[in-house]
């Protein structure tokens, strides 16, 4: 018997949708971070972090937007900002009932990008 993948036990592309549309529901309505999205194409960036989410996971699917540094460099993010992330994608996951080790893994994909999301347009 195989053992299932990531992407499968996240219910594949509709279901890793499903969770990343809960984040960036929470990503939006959040006061320190809703204020980073305000001109943002937020149906984009939902696709785009669905796509890396199903690649991250094993899926079938290929991130094949700009890289996280050049899409970003824009935002001034500041650790503490990356950490509230961090607590709202891990409540959307929960949400879904998102087993606590596949979790880990789906955050640490993400975690995995921290330099790049706080590098900024000077470095």
């Amino acid at each position: 018997m195989t053992a299932e993948t990531l992407y499968e036990r996240l219910g594949g592309r509709e279901g890793i949708g499903a969770v990343v549309d809960d984040f960036y529901d929470r990503l939006v309505a959040d006061e320190s971070l809703g204020p980073f999205f305000e001109d943002a194409n937020v149906a984009s960036l939902r696709r785009t972090q669905t796509d890396f989410l199903c690649e991250a996971a094993g899926g079938p699917e290929t991130y094949d937007a700009a890289p996280v540094r050049e899409a970003h460099s824009h935002v001034p993010f500041e650790p503490e900002h990356i950490q509230r992330a961090v607590e709202l994608l891990y409540e959307s996951l929960d949400e879904f009932d998102v087993a606590p080790e596949d979790a880990d893994a789906v955050v640490g994909a993400v975690a995995a990008y921290e330099e790049d999301l706080l590098a900024g347009s000077d470095d």
